[in-house]
Formats: C-alpha cells, structure tokens, sequence
C-alpha cells in the first residue's frame, strides 16, 4: 500500500490534517502524520509527535514554546520535519507528501519536501500559493495548490479544495512510475528564448549521439534545478549554452540563480561545455517595474511581463571574470565556446542588443582570467548558428567518452 505523509501544525490545522488523512484512507492509501505545531495542544493525533520533530532539529519543543519566538520555532521545525522525512523515505516508507497551512505551515511542510528527490510527489495547499512561490518551491518538483479561504475549520470551500487536493495525491502516489528511457547518460541544458536555436540543435545532436538532453530553462530556478541534479547524480554532463542568470545575479535582475552559479558540474568533475549565451541582458518584469536607476538604459520589452536590459562593457567584463575564475577551478574536462558574432538572438548586428563594445568587453576579460589550461574554442559566429551548435555537442561527447572511459571500473 502506498503510504503519504502528512506534515502539519496541529496545534491549529489539526482538524483540517485529519479530514485529509480520512479522505486518503478513503482512497486507498496509508497515512503517517507528523506533528510540527509547538505552541497549543494538538487537534489531531499524531503518528510522529512533535517532541521528535523538534529532537531531530536538535531542539527541545518546550524550549521552542516558552522562548515565545515564532520564528525561531518555525525555522527549527521546518528543519526537525526535514530531517523526518528524508529518514522515512531512506526506510522506503514515503510515496508522497501532502500539507495545507499559511506561511508558517507552508515553509514548515516545503522545507520537508524538498529534502526528497525529483518525482516524488509533493503537495502544498497553502494561502500562500498565489503570490511569489519561490522560497517555497526552489528548484524542487513542489506542486502548490491555492486555498482560495484561509484555513481555519472546515466549509463548503475549503472541504472541497481538501478534497481534490486528497484525490490528487492518492492518484500520484499510487500511479507507476513510467518505464525507465534505458541507460542513456543523462546531460543537462540551459536554454533561453534567444538560444533556442543553438540548444535545439545540440540537443538533436546529442541524441543522435545516444544522450538524453534534459533541457532547463534560465529563469533562476532553472538553473538552480539543473546544477541539483547533477548534485544528486541524474545528471552526468553539462552543456551550459545560456549563462544569462550570472547577469542578473551581477546587477540585481529577478532570475538569479545565486552566486554559485556554473560551480556544480566543475565542483564534480563532471565534463562540461559552456557558452556565453544571453549574457548581453538582465532581466525584470514589467517595463514599469525597471528600478528608477535602469530607467535610462538600453531596455527592450520583450513581452508585457518581461522587460529586458542591456549589459554594459563594464558588466559584461566583470561577468568574463567570474565566469573564467568559475572555469579555472573546474575538476573535469570544460570548453568554453565563444560566438564572436553575437550571444544572442537579439545581438546580431541590425538587432536591438547588438553591441561589439560589450561583447568585446566580455570575450576580452574571459581570455585574461582563463588558465592557459582551459580549453577556449573562438567561432567566428554567433551563438544560434547551427555550426556553433553542432561543434559544441561534439565536443561534449568528447569529452564524456574520455570521461566514461577514466572512472573506475
């Protein structure tokens, strides 16, 4: 029987936890439910008691209760539950997770979630669900579900809301997982709107060459999720086309994948080929959300909800430095490819972001911080040219072959 873990404050969602685990049960489906409430008596009975949430954060949950600091004990839960459940699903005792609560519940039961690998199914029904989910979700497979009304009892809404979000879950847990692709090395690849052409084209090579391609795309989190699974070992080479997200990392854009960006695959010694794909933009929303000191720079609207802005000769120097120093301390084999004509579709010449200036700027300060050890391969092209593509999926292949080759047994 598939077994769902239930994670919640029951000291006020414990009537609300419990519809759920009746609702599962009804389904067909086992139920353990962890307790991560510290401040009243718990409205439901728990299989996992608080007192060992708070052990497993190294923190006394009477302490917690009489420090009276709400966040302080939410933050130690939040790592108590984690702990939990990456504990359960090593002891196979985890076909997915469910939770419903505000902030406080929220961040408690997604801290727990994230700590379990891609593809176990993970359900928040949170009253945070329609604002920013980023901190909840992160660069995890977390699927967030909108209360609509605050949880706070049970009614016609929220009955129903709890309902579906039971069914869904059941279903998850109890579906088979697909048939394995087979044995094919995995690689992952970053992409933007303005690399497609390039990442479709090594990515059809690359699979011609017996690779499956998972493809990220370079929102911040994308970029986060590709470098985790190489982490978690799914993913055993990088074709890193598009480094867009160090730009806004530099300047201050909203798709920052932080600053440890293009460290994962070096840090492993994974083979890895990289490019210098959309770093000519930083990215915001709204053409009137551009802070007030952007105002004046070269700004493209590339849709209603995202306006796109130029990076100077300055930024795109300081970006060809960080990236080298990145580049230097890889511990597998890394070619870095340069498009001379252009990192972009929109910095080609006659296009809105052509700028030799800058991308000089760049290519400059990435020769001078590169080890002369570093694999540096300079194509008179720019980055969507299916030439560029092709010889960087070779290069790829390369690579891993002589990677393959060299691990033990």
């Amino acid at each position: 029987m598939a077994t769902v873990v239930l994670v919640g404050t029951l000291d006020t969602k414990g009537v609300e936890h419990d519809y759920l685990r009746e609702l599962l049960r009804g389904h067909g489906v086992d139920t353990l439910l962890v307790d991560a409430g510290v401040l009243g008596e718990p409205l439901a009975e728990p299989d996992i008691g608080r007192d060992e949430v708070a052990r497993a954060a190294g923190a006394d949950v009477r302490a917690l209760a009489a420090a009276g600091d709400r966040g302080a004990a939410v933050e130690a839960m939040a790592r108590g539950a984690a702990a939990i459940v990456a504990r359960l699903h090593a002891e196979e005792r985890v076909d997915g997770v469910l939770a419903l609560g505000g902030s406080g519940g929220t961040a408690i039961a997604t801290e727990a979630m994230r700590t379990l690998p891609v593809g176990v199914p993970k359900l928040m029904v949170s009253t945070m669900a329609s604002g920013d989910t980023r901190p909840y979700v992160g660069a995890s497979d977390v699927t967030m579900t909108y209360s609509v009304v605050d949880i706070a009892g049970l009614n016609a809404v929220s009955a129903r809301i709890l309902a579906n979000a039971a069914a869904a879950m059941a279903g998850m847990a109890l579906a088979e997982p697909p048939a394995a692709a087979g044995d094919r090395p995995l690689v992952g690849a970053s992409m933007f709107g303005v690399t497609t052409p390039c990442v479709t084209a090594a990515r059809e090579r690359l699979e011609e060459l017996g690779y499956e391609v998972l493809v990220f795309h370079a929102t911040g989190t994308g970029g986060q999720a590709m470098e985790a699974l190489m982490r978690s070992g799914f993913i055993t080479a990088s074709l890193d086309v598009t480094t867009t997200e160090l730009a806004d990392d530099l300047v201050g854009g909203v798709l920052s994948a932080g600053p440890d960006r293009l460290e994962a695959a070096g840090e492993l010694g994974l083979p890895q080929v990289v490019s210098v794909g959309a770093l000519d933009m930083v990215n915001f929303g709204p053409i009137d959300t551009v802070p007030p000191e952007f105002r004046s720079r070269n700004l493209y609207k590339h849709n209603p909800t995202v306006t796109l802005m130029r990076t100077t000769p300055e930024e795109c120097a300081e970006l060809g430095r960080r990236i080298g120093r990145k580049l230097n301390a890889a511990r597998g084999p890394v070619t870095l490819f340069l498009p001379l004509r252009g990192v972009s579709l929109i910095d080609t010449e006659g296009q809105v972001f052509y700028d030799p200036e800058a991308d000089k700027a760049l290519f400059d300060a990435l020769r001078e911080t590169l080890d002369p050890g570093v694999d540096v391969r300079e194509l008179d092209t720019h980055v969507n040219d299916p030439d560029f593509a092709r010889a960087m999926a070779d290069t790829l292949h390369a690579h891993y072959e002589a990677w393959a080759a060299a691990r033990p047994g």
